[in-house]
């Protein structure tokens, strides 16, 4: 923590916490992912220890956060909470397969919402000490360099991630996958969603699509897409903050594409036949 004892009550002041703890935490779970690593791979060993180090990444953010701003509601993956008017949406590590088996691909997510709208979202890989974050209406950045989503305009040259859990029926993800793959684009999964969701933001894949994913995976993450200049899904039309929902973010160009595969639908209504048939070259 930079060690500062107060912040604002204000949105810059809930920026200027949440960098601060959400690097703190990154510390923490850095040294839990280095001592873990080049160990013999159980479930038994790595997945208690996830356990230990996922309670307690969450615990020093809530604690922090409550410290600061005690009337503001948590919602965290391990603790649980409640929808409140002024919210922190917190996954204390997503790309858990990965962390417990040594592959430095995994991130801390924290968003603060109000009034349902994403305000402050921030995305935190510890391994690759790589900070992407996003206010509303500010754009979004990259340990404070500026990004913005790809150029890419065709689905031949498009690189599409999707992520899936046992929630929808494996038929619906290998359906998606074939309508994807026919409109020529390459589809991959590397594990995380919230790292996944940062990507499209910097460029580095073109459009993430999952079919159920809980709103701390995503939060974060769909915000950093909209800043950067992507499309995204109305979450909160079609999901909750409570239950989760259908996560579509893209670039532009192959937005309605990938909309038309997945059956999301996203919150630029005047995407048009023209964008899908440009993209199809």
């Amino acid at each position: 923590m930079s060690g500062k004892s107060s912040y604002s009550n204000d949105l810059s002041g809930r920026a200027l916490l949440c960098k601060d703890v959400i690097r703190a935490a990154g510390a923490l779970v850095l040294k839990g992912f280095q001592k873990n690593t080049g160990r013999a791979f159980s479930m038994k060993g790595p997945q208690d220890f996830l356990t230990e180090t996922d309670a307690a990444s969450e615990a020093l953010i809530c604690s922090t956060i409550s410290k600061h701003f005690p009337d503001d509601g948590f919602l965290g993956e391990e603790g649980g909470g409640k929808v409140t008017d002024r919210l922190w949406i917190v996954d204390p590590i997503d790309g858990t397969a990965n962390f417990v088996r040594g592959i430095p691909h995994f991130c801390i997510s924290i968003a603060y919402v109000e009034n349902n709208d994403w305000k402050i979202g921030a995305i935190y890989n510890p391994a690759q000490d790589e900070l992407y974050f996003a206010c509303r209406g500010a754009g979004a950045t990259l340990n404070d360099k500026e990004i913005s989503v790809s150029a890419t305009g065709t689905f031949d040259t498009a690189s599409v991630e999707m992520g899936w859990s046992g929630r929808v029926p494996n038929e619906i993800y290998i359906r998606t996958i074939s309508e994807l793959l026919a409109l020529g684009t390459n589809v991959r999964r590397t594990g995380s969603g919230a790292m996944a969701l940062a990507y499209v933001a910097d460029g580095r894949s073109d459009a993430y699509i999952e079919l159920h994913m809980n709103s701390w995976d995503c939060a974060a993450g769909l915000l950093l897409v909209e800043e950067a200049g992507g499309v995204v899904c109305p979450f909160m039309e079609i999901g909750t903050l409570a239950e989760g929902g259908p996560v579509l973010a893209s670039t532009r160009a192959i937005a309605a594409g990938v909309s038309q595969a997945s059956r999301i639908p996203v919150a630029t209504p005047h995407l048009v036949a023209t964008d899908l048939q440009r993209a199809r070259g």
